[in-house]
């Protein structure tokens, strides 16, 4: 195992990305999946540079995304982004994205049960035939019910994987299972080797160490399974608007140049813009956390 980190949660150059948890112990990057954002061979320079390699990325769906939309022709776009988040991760030799089927903050359905299924199956088969032809795995990952109503739990991930191929995984992330799941360590162990990711956020989605979740258990767990994967971390910290607030300068105050739909995404996860302070913290506490656990 080793750790690794999402992008998407705070607006910043890559670089400054690298910089920052490069100096804490992480070994790769999830990199945001917005494939315009990044040009290849410069991100593959930077990614040399500061010896971070690309563990993979995560699809966010935002917007018009969605494999389990009625809308045929907006089922085709979100094949096609997929398959670009794909491209983008081979190029730089990255070994994996985390499939979100659905859009994030969508909770009311498109369809019957039956139309659903079939048109998320039959979209996300589409994604995994370019996914083998470029040499990157698939994992689905469910979310809260607060997310997304399509997909909460490893079995239902697994049940999707298991329509697609035998070689689609799944990844679990620490947070939405323990609020999901019936048994946290019978869903782990459930996936078994077909977990092929694995996201780090505390209970109360602050950095890992700063909730309830035993971490030593989880990470003894995941060993036992022979997981050999990365632990991203994907930390959203809710943002405190009252005088309880016990991080009063977490919110950057700023301009920030990001466009309005990934700012709403990240607003949509009870989040705001980050301060650097704040976000460097949180990065060194995960990696304080959870080094010690899987060296």
């Amino acid at each position: 195992m080793h750790l690794s980190t999402h992008n998407w949660m705070r607006a910043e150059p890559l670089e400054t990305t690298l910089r920052r948890i490069k100096q804490f112990g992480y070994e790769s990057i999830e990199i945001s999946g917005e494939p315009a954002q990044y040009e290849t061979k410069e991100t593959r320079r930077l990614l040399k540079e500061h010896g971070i390699r690309c563990w993979g990325a995560v699809t966010l769906m935002l917007g018009e995304r969605n494999l389990a939309a009625a809308d045929q022709g907006q089922r085709e776009r979100s094949v096609q982004y997929v398959k670009d988040v794909l491209t983008m991760v081979s190029e730089l030799d990255g070994e994996i994205i985390t499939l979100v089927p659905a859009t994030v903050g969508k909770v009311v359905p498109d369809g019957t049960e039956a139309d659903e299924w079939r048109w998320v199956v039959d979209a996300t088969r589409e994604c995994f035939a370019h996914a083998k032809k470029v040499g990157v795995r698939v994992a689905v990952e469910p979310l809260n019910r607060f997310e997304t109503y399509l997909f909460n739990r490893g079995e239902q991930a697994l049940a999707l994987a298991d329509a697609v191929s035998p070689e689609c995984g799944v990844c679990l992330d620490a947070y939405h299972i323990h609020m999901e799941e019936f048994d946290v360590e019978e869903a782990i162990r459930k996936a078994g080797k077909r977990l092929f990711d694995f996201h780090i956020a505390d209970n109360n989605r602050f950095a890992a160490g700063l909730g309830t979740i035993d971490w030593k258990k989880i990470v003894g767990i995941l060993k036992d399974i022979g997981y050999d994967g990365a632990l991203t971390n994907e930390f959203v910290a809710p943002v405190d608007r009252t005088p309880a607030n016990r991080y009063p300068d977490m919110v950057e105050r700023n301009p920030v140049d990001i466009s309005p739909e990934q700012l709403k995404f990240i607003q949509d996860h009870g989040s705001s813009l980050l301060t650097e302070k704040f976000y460097t913290d949180q990065m060194r506490i995960t990696a304080e956390t959870i080094l010690p656990l899987i060296k």
